[in-house]
């Protein structure tokens, strides 16, 4: 993927592109901004263009050996430091200043990527410092964080930092029907159930999300059985996911209960049944509903039995 391929961030990507034009591309840089907003995937596009083999000024290429390497994260000096749920330690942060020292293999630039970097200890950041405060010639470090206040703020004042936002959800839409050919209804879900966070409707752009949320919704809203079919095994993302199909569709209702605009409903192909649901539920109804599944995404942050929880919401919804 190229920068032009990014749409929606014309400030930040202006900004990097300026940075290798000018050739000052190195030290730190701190991309923040919403969970899934595509700021990982910044990254992994400025790497690529940092060590792009072709002579296309618009680079990256996406095609060279040095892209495609960094894409399937095959590259040698591109290194990406993640951790979903445990703190990145010390060690991780000794090993990339080890790492940083080393003359680059094949590539122009040694990029390192930190996911999450708020998840690294105070030690791990007092470590981190140093190497920012004089960071290796031809190197560059990337703090990709949605939690810019966790990091220390002499951390944040070492680097340069680039704010991603949400785009707003009509351009998101506009963007999957016109360059990634996807019908309306797919582009209208993906742009509103990721509340325009790029990185997240990408994710879920060849996932069949349309199919999944109407078998949730089926499964979950109209089947009158107690037995969920469409529950997910225990795997958070999963479950995450699972959680947020239902959170729309409850939302969608308390958006028509209120009398608020159609056109906002995240499930727009399936307006005539929420309409129809609308009816035999109260605001009081659906503000207990919705708690119920706010609590059951807490609960899956602390390892708690979801499926449980999802069972019971659905015998109350089955009695009601």
């Amino acid at each position: 993927m190229s920068f032009s391929a990014i749409k929606g961030y014309g400030r930040p990507i202006k900004l990097l592109k300026s940075y290798i034009e000018e050739g000052i591309l190195e030290g730190g840089y701190l991309f923040s901004g919403p969970e899934g907003i595509g700021k990982k995937l910044t990254a992994k596009t400025l790497s690529k263009a940092a060590n792009c083999e072709s002579n296309n000024p618009d680079k990256p290429c996406g095609e060279c050996p040095s892209c495609v390497k960094i894409e399937k994260n095959q590259h040698p000096d591109v290194i990406l430091i993640e951790y979903a749920e445990k703190d990145i330690k010390i060690e991780e942060i000794r090993r990339l200043q080890r790492q940083m020292s080393l003359k680059a293999y094949e590539g122009r630039t040694k990029v390192f990527i930190i996911d999450n970097a708020h998840k690294m200890t105070a030690e791990a950041q007092n470590a981190l410092l140093k190497i920012l405060e004089e960071p290796a010639k031809d190197s560059l470090i990337i703090l990709v964080t949605d939690k810019p206040n966790l990091l220390f703020k002499t951390v944040l004042s070492r680097c340069k930092v680039l704010k991603f936002s949400p785009l707003r959800r009509q351009q998101l839409k506009r963007i999957f029907r016109d360059d990634y050919a996807l019908d309306e209804n797919t582009a209208h879900y993906l742009a509103y159930f990721s509340e325009g966070r790029l990185g997240c409707a990408l994710r879920l752009k060849d996932a069949d999300i349309l199919r999944e949320k109407n078998d949730v919704i089926d499964d979950f809203i109209f089947s009158r059985s107690l037995g969920l079919k469409k529950l997910p095994a225990q795997e958070r993302e999963d479950l995450s996911r699972y959680l947020n199909i239902l959170a729309a569709w409850f939302r969608d209702l308390y958006l028509l209960k209120s009398g608020l605009s159609g056109s906002e409903l995240i499930n727009c192909d399936r307006k005539p049944e929420l309409s129809v649901q609308m009816g035999r539920l109260s605001i009081a109804d659906l503000n207990r509903i919705i708690d119920s599944i706010s609590e059951a995404v807490s609960y899956l942050e602390r390892n708690i039995n979801t499926k449980l929880l999802i069972y019971n919401l659905k015998a109350r919804l089955c009695s009601g």
